[in-house]
């Protein structure tokens, strides 16, 4: 049995600030005609709901997601206009809705009745959810062009819990429940409630890869839980798993912001580690997870490195990445 699995976690201490569910998705879009990179963030804790929509270099913008308690001041359908950062002269306007919006059961990510849109120039360049006819109506914005869904290129969620840790994520248009299980010194992965993978003996297996399927689709799993099993005296390491899925040759990973900085600046400051942690502005936050994500893009691209600071790419060529964090709660 390997202790770690079932030790404290150096999480943040207060319950309130711990997310029950953190999302970060990324999509390639246009916005003013330049090809970009939209990072969409999704946060939900014990107090707080909220989304954080992010463009590298150009802007950045929270939307509350929380319902008031008091009808008058309830969530209503809203927008703002933004003027680009390297571009005074461009201007974009946002328009949400989360007023009916359906979310699955302690997920901070809306799963219908909600849209999320960006215009330029009275254009709809980004679209994300199912009341298009309920934006055109509000703000009177007309495609110019068939808008398809945007292209989803990576995701990547924390996910918290004891032994079992659950994500419901798209794969190339299809919804599929992974599970990941640590119990005495074994790792289970499950799809959709079947079992597809067993690892024993993770004291001398805590990093490794293996190809699975998911909905027919072939998909390369890597998985690093040296952080669990050096954790054992709960003195050393941030105390969370790292589950990578890829196929093709990889998605984008989406540099952090937000809550999501939030945390791992304060897993960080806890850490007691006595090597040396990387900086916050890159990905990987802990020697464990550097080593599995370094693994994953040199496998994608036959050890060739693309990855620029803020945002690691693995090629985008009909890729797609999920990289979860298995955090431990007490």
């Amino acid at each position: 049995m390997i202790p770690a699995c079932f030790s404290q976690p150096n999480t943040p201490s207060s319950t309130s600030q711990v997310p029950q569910n953190l999302i970060t998705c990324i999509y390639q879009t246009q916005l003013c005609n330049s090809p970009t990179y939209l990072t969409l963030t999704w946060s939900k804790t014990f107090f707080s709901h909220s989304l954080t929509i992010h463009a590298s270099d150009s802007f950045s913008f929270t939307v509350s997601l929380n319902p008031s308690t008091f009808s008058f001041f309830r969530t209503r359908p809203g927008s703002k206009s933004i003027s680009l950062t390297h571009s005074k002269y461009k201007r974009i306007k946002l328009y949400w809705d989360f007023t009916r919006a359906d979310f699955t059961h302690n997920s901070a990510e809306a799963e219908s009745c909600f849209y999320i849109a960006i215009s330029c120039n009275a254009r709809l360049e980004f679209f994300l959810g199912d009341l298009l006819d309920d934006l055109t109506r509000r703000s009177g914005l007309v495609p110019t062009h068939k808008l398809g869904k945007p292209a989803l290129l990576s995701r990547r969620e924390h996910v918290f819990g004891h032994r079992n840790y659950i994500s419901r994520a798209q794969f190339l248009g299809s919804k599929h429940e992974i599970g990941i299980e640590c119990s005495e010194g074994t790792l289970r992965l499950k799809v959709d409630g079947i079992t597809s993978l067993v690892v024993k003996r993770l004291a001398w297996k805590f990093r490794g890869n293996e190809k699975i399927f998911v909905g027919g689709v072939e998909f390369e799993f890597y998985w690093d839980v040296f952080n669990w099993v050096n954790n054992e005296g709960g003195s050393n390491g941030n105390g969370h798993g790292v589950f990578v899925f890829q196929v093709g040759d990889g998605g984008v990973w989406p540099e952090m912001v937000g809550p999501e900085k939030k945390l791992m600046r304060k897993s960080l400051s806890m850490s007691t580690a006595s090597t040396t942690v990387p900086s916050i502005a890159s990905l990987s936050p802990s020697p464990s997870c550097s080593s599995v994500l370094q693994w994953a893009e040199e496998s994608s691209d036959g050890g060739r490195s693309s990855c620029s600071s803020s945002t690691r790419s693995c090629g985008s060529n009909g890729g797609f990445s999920l990289l979860l964090y298995a955090w431990k709660r007490d």
